[in-house]
């Protein structure tokens, strides 16, 4: 169970990124409530997690997460360049947070 917090804290992480840019510096209402909304809960999530997981492993399965998931939503929806060395790269970053939760153990 802590792991699907973990899980879910860093899809929230990635939506907090992704409403970080639209916000254009917190000058556009909506996305700015939105990346607040994301952040709380992001946070919220991986501190309830991390009452059963060591801090290590799940903080980097919580960025790893993020970091990949808002990668990819940029290529997809804000035309970030699309690279073969960016995927390469993504794809080491989940094969990287497979490792570490499977390396996680729960107190």
């Amino acid at each position: 169970m802590a792991w699907l917090l973990v899980v879910v804290a860093g899809i929230l992480e990635t939506g907090f990124a992704v409403c970080l840019k639209l916000s254009h510096g917190f000058t556009r209402l909506w996305p700015t409530v939105a990346f607040c909304a994301f952040a709380l809960g992001s946070f919220g999530l991986l501190t309830l997690a991390l009452k059963r997981l060591d801090v290590g492993p799940a903080y980097a399965v919580w960025t790893g997460i993020g970091a990949a998931g808002t990668a990819i939503y940029g290529m997809v929806f804000l035309d970030d360049v699309v690279s073969v060395l960016k995927l390469v790269s993504i794809s080491l970053v989940i094969v990287g947070v497979i490792g570490l939760q499977l390396s996680g153990g729960a107190h």
